[in-house]
């Protein structure tokens, strides 16, 4: 299954203390540290994503953003500006397998790594906890068909 980004932000609304600009080699041209890894990727602002590069009012609502990370002119879609030249971790990041809706089309929780339920909606996590243990499937592809099953009877939206 692959991972498509819904450009909520999340992953890059506190990469500014992972992600430092070392060096500004001019013309958009940057050397970033992972301060986590070690690691040290050259970037380049994407061409169309200048101007939201040089709009830096993120920082006064996000300051530990990534210095990258920007938001767009339209609500709910934000943007990695060195999309292109992203490093590597950016890059095979996936935050979720299973992105779960209430009704009303809000984010309810996300199923993650192997199985696990990140949620605050009192009731999805109860929902879960109650039947996920009954969900006895060794093949993670059935598993998911059988959650996903679950969540929908309940009258929750599940995007994959």
């Amino acid at each position: 299954m692959s991972f498509e980004c819904c450009r909520c932000g999340e992953c890059c609304s506190h990469l500014g203390l992972v992600h430092k600009i070392i060096e500004d080699y001019g013309d958009y041209h940057f050397l970033v540290y992972n301060q986590y890894s070690g690691e040290r990727t050259a970037v380049s602002v994407d061409p169309d994503k200048v101007s939201l590069f040089l709009d830096k009012s993120i920082f006064l609502q996000s300051p530990e953003a990534c210095p990258f990370f920007r938001y767009g002119p339209v609500s709910a879609e934000n943007y990695c500006t060195i999309h292109m030249t992203r490093p590597e971790m950016c890059n095979d990041y996936g935050c979720w397998r299973l992105l779960i809706l209430n009704s009303t089309g809000k984010r309810a929780g996300r199923i993650m790594g192997r199985r696990f339920l990140a949620s605050e909606d009192e009731a999805l996590t109860r929902l879960f906890e109650d039947n996920s243990n009954n969900l006895v499937e060794p093949d993670d592809a059935a598993w998911e068909e059988k959650v996903i099953l679950m969540l929908t009877r309940a009258g929750y939206k599940v995007r994959t």
